[in-house]
């Protein structure tokens, strides 16, 4: 292809464009993630994870959700024209699809509800507590007073030669694809994004028992029972014509393990506001500016 011909320029004009096309290369390259992401209405569906409990300031007690979460906080950046953030501590699939009650026994209805045909962006954070996330932590943790160096929970949830936790897996399985399919219906031409969970232990060697209670053996075990749940979580995405963000890339070496001013996982007692093996402020957002990003590419 021949390149058209330019007419000259004096120097000083030459410069001057020159310098006005690289200023615009510069500003493409500092574009923000945000401006990627739908501006129309955006509703947030989730657990904890995404509610972001005891993190100030909880606007719905209930539900202990924070408006200091990675929704709002994306919500904020991508300036929605609307914005309804559903999620709800100790959520399920179920709770999404057919409404339960929250921390205070009131009535949630079905947060599917909020998605709407106009919706331009749904995102969804669930199935940890489909496998029991937190009576997996808490019977850990007890465990490991017994037997710190060994691997009490393993023992317990393999025994007789079945992992139960990756069982469990499974099963949420058909219960993820069921909530992104009603996603779909509601919303047909939202953009869904589904998050996985961040790194609650270390990625690699044995944690930091006492400080997290969590027998050295069992570290790895259930390292890899997060991980398997978040490779469900992408697959069920990439299924069902979602878009799958990984937040426990970039949550590595911000986890429970580590220094108060580091994590994004607080452990058994929390030094920064979050409720117990939850993210904190940090990490709501740490996985906002990972679905900003995510939403970019």
């Amino acid at each position: 292809m021949t390149r058209p011909r330019l007419p000259r320029l004096r120097a000083t004009t030459r410069l001057a464009a020159l310098t006005v096309a690289i200023v615009g290369v510069l500003l493409t390259v500092a574009t923000p993630a945000s401006a990627a992401v739908p501006t129309g209405r955006y509703v947030a569906l989730g657990d904890s994870y995404t509610a972001g409990p005891l993190i100030p300031t909880q606007v719905d007690l209930n539900c202990l959700r924070s408006n200091r979460n990675y929704p709002s906080l994306v919500a904020a950046s991508a300036g929605s024209s609307s914005f309804a953030d559903v999620s709800c501590s100790g959520a399920t699939t179920d709770d999404i699809l057919y409404g339960g009650s929250g921390q205070l026994g009131s009535a949630v209805p079905p947060q599917l509800n909020a998605v709407t045909s106009t919706t331009a962006l749904v995102t969804v954070q669930i199935g940890g507590n489909d496998i029991g996330f937190a009576g997996i932590i808490g019977e850990c943790a007890q465990a490991s007073l017994s037997s710190p160096l060994g691997s009490p929970c393993k023992n317990r949830y393999t025994a007789g030669g079945v992992d139960q936790l990756q069982a469990r897996i499974v099963a949420a399985t058909p219960k993820v694809t069921a909530v992104l399919q009603g996603v779909r219906r509601a919303a047909p031409g939202a953009r869904v994004m589904v998050l996985g969970y961040p790194a609650i232990l270390p990625d690699t060697g044995y944690g930091c028992w006492p400080v997290v209670p969590i027998a050295y053996q069992d570290v790895p075990y259930l390292r890899g029972v997060e991980k398997s749940l978040n490779a469900m979580l992408a697959s069920a995405a990439s299924a069902n014509g979602a878009t799958y963000a990984d937040v426990y890339g970039p949550s590595i070496g911000r986890d429970a393990c580590k220094g108060s001013g580091t994590r994004w996982i607080e452990g058994l007692v929390p030094q920064n506001s979050a409720a117990p093996f939850h993210p904190n402020a940090r990490g709501e957002q740490g996985m906002a500016n990972t679905l900003l990003s995510t939403l970019a590419n």
